[in-house]
């Protein structure tokens, strides 16, 4: 956090962050999400705009000297920034003295958790095919997604017994896949993809994803459905992989869940690197 709010004036180098810190780019922006529950791009733009609102309120400076040494080009720019945070402008904001948002400095605390065993095996597969259909959701973070439960009923049952009947690869029987997410916010789009792994052709209405070679860490849990699939996410970022050598690394994560009343077991993949 100290170097984030050492380089806010200028441009925050996440690459330098990942290597202070010793992993990757990507890994570093999927664990701040996972622990901060905020990207971090939107974290530094919060930081960015809550100093520049102290600098509003005392003015000192013009708004467009503000504006120029946070990062924006405009004053329409810069007033846009302001209003989504803080819900006035930064006019009326030094004029009226009104009451704006302030993003706290993140500090992280070690707590001792983990007393609880994760149950995990690690893969190693080569590049396989998984035929079914496709979409784009908003994420959401706790409870049903609306989107995707409406996307999977348009499939129908007839259709999704089709795809089960084509399963014949690991993991097996019908997988509900995520990739290409946005940020980690609630409303953030992410592409899902319901199919299953085959090395049968693809019906012509079905589509075809190839899946690349990945070394794979496949976690398995059972409980109360949807919350036990949510909660696995939340502890394999905060809790799993800070306490293993492994990285995630960009791909598709694969869910295959089997629900039994209120109660699912669920394997979930997600793509990692040692």
């Amino acid at each position: 956090m100290a170097r984030i709010e050492q380089d806010l004036e200028g441009e925050v180098d996440v690459k330098l962050l990942a290597r202070i810190a010793g992993t990757s780019e990507y890994h570093l922006r999927r664990l701040f999400s996972a622990l901060a529950g905020i990207p971090l791009s939107e974290y530094i733009r919060r930081r960015k705009l809550t100093r520049a609102a102290s600098e509003v309120l005392s003015g000192q400076d013009s708004l467009l000297d503000i504006a120029v040494r946070w990062g924006y080009g405009s004053n329409e720019a810069f007033a846009r920034a302001f209003k989504a945070m803080h819900n006035t402008g930064p006019q009326e904001a030094r004029l009226q003295k009104k009451a704006l948002q302030s993003q706290q400095i993140l500090t992280f605390r070690l707590t001792v958790e983990g007393s609880t065993s994760m149950e995990y095996r690690i893969v190693e597969k080569d590049a396989f095919q998984v035929v079914g259909r496709g979409t784009r959701v908003p994420l959401v973070h706790l409870g049903m997604n609306p989107a995707i439960v409406e996307f999977v009923k348009g499939i129908g049952m007839p259709t999704l017994e089709r795809m089960k009947a084509l399963s014949d690869g690991e993991p097996g029987g019908l997988l509900a896949i995520t990739s290409n997410q946005e940020g980690s916010q609630e409303g953030d789009h992410l592409d899902y993809f319901q199919g299953v792994v085959t090395t049968q052709q693809a019906p012509e209405d079905m589509e075809t994803m190839t899946v690349p070679k990945n070394t794979w860490a496949v976690f398995r849990s059972e409980g109360p459905y949807p919350e036990t699939i949510q909660y696995m996410w939340r502890d394999i970022y905060t809790q799993w992989f800070p306490s293993n050598s492994y990285q995630s690394v960009e791909g598709p994560s694969l869910l295959q869940t089997q629900i039994n009343g209120d109660t699912a077991t669920a394997e979930l993949w997600i793509p990692v690197t040692s």
